[in-house]
């Protein structure tokens, strides 16, 4: 123990720019972002994963200089983010499956608290959101974000962050998909509310002393929330979509970057 806190001492700074990556991962990721787990705890658990990934790379750089250690720390600091916004950048497809699903069924008025970004958001999205959470971490897919922290040092050395038209690229294609799948999951309960528009416009053409604005809601309500539910096998499937798609475009990026 002794030999490896010598060792940190001795090159500080390389521990200082590992710890610098791996909480910028911390920062903006799923699961170790949110706001009710303390900064306290977020720190020392980035420090221990820095002292176990310092002892499992080999890091030779040489600094000589202050202001080129501030470039290196904003250059690690920026790679950290863009880990761990790839893997949020997905799960917010969520919120956009949400949002869909809740002007459909009508609780497109009915927001929730988000305590981690202290904003509102759509009810279904929240549902969604802490139920592929809780299933990210049985799958333990917090497990493979770390993973990946330690693979990002072999394939973008400290010192080495070349950005290219194919960083640029992907990040494009990541935004596409991320609209693509939130569509893909609220297609079921779009389709089903518009089978229950031209059921109602039926109604209230055959039965026109029939209030359809009272009928209508309550019961757009009801199937909308069934097909919510016989749904959810399904959603499981897309979740494990996600987070392959996850796992796919992190070690996308390193490999684009280390190429470049």
């Amino acid at each position: 123990m002794n030999e490896i806190m010598n060792d940190i001492l001795n090159r500080y700074q390389i521990f200082l720019l590992v710890f610098i990556r791996a909480t910028g991962i911390f920062i903006i990721t799923p699961i170790f972002s949110r706001r009710n787990v303390p900064n306290t705890l977020k720190i020392g658990f980035a420090f221990f994963i820095t002292l176990i990934v310092y002892n499992l790379i080999n890091l030779d750089i040489v600094i000589y200089d202050d202001l080129r250690m501030v470039g290196l720390i904003i250059q690690e600091f920026a790679i950290g983010l863009i880990l761990g916004f790839i893997a949020y950048a997905f799960f917010a497809s969520l919120y956009v499956a949400g949002q869909i699903i809740d002007v459909q069924i009508g609780f497109g008025m009915v927001n929730v608290l988000d305590p981690q970004h202290n904003v509102q958001l759509p009810i279904t999205g929240n549902f969604y959101y802490i139920l592929a959470t809780l299933i990210f971490l049985l799958v333990n897919g917090h497990h493979t974000i770390i993973i990946a922290l330690v693979d990002s040092f072999q394939l973008i050395p400290i010192g080495e962050f070349p950005l290219n038209i194919f960083v640029v690229n992907q990040m494009i294609d990541i935004f596409g998909q991320v609209f693509i799948i939130g569509v893909k999951i609220a297609i079921p309960i779009v389709a089903a509310m518009f089978l229950a528009n031209v059921l109602l416009g039926i109604l209230a053409r055959t039965v026109p002393q029939m209030n359809v604005f009272v009928v209508g809601m309550p019961f757009k309500i009801i199937v909308g929330l069934l097909v919510l539910i016989f749904t959810l096998p399904l959603i499981v499937s897309i979740f494990e979509y996600i987070y392959d798609n996850i796992f796919t475009q992190i070690h996308t990026f390193m490999r684009l970057i280390s190429r470049g």
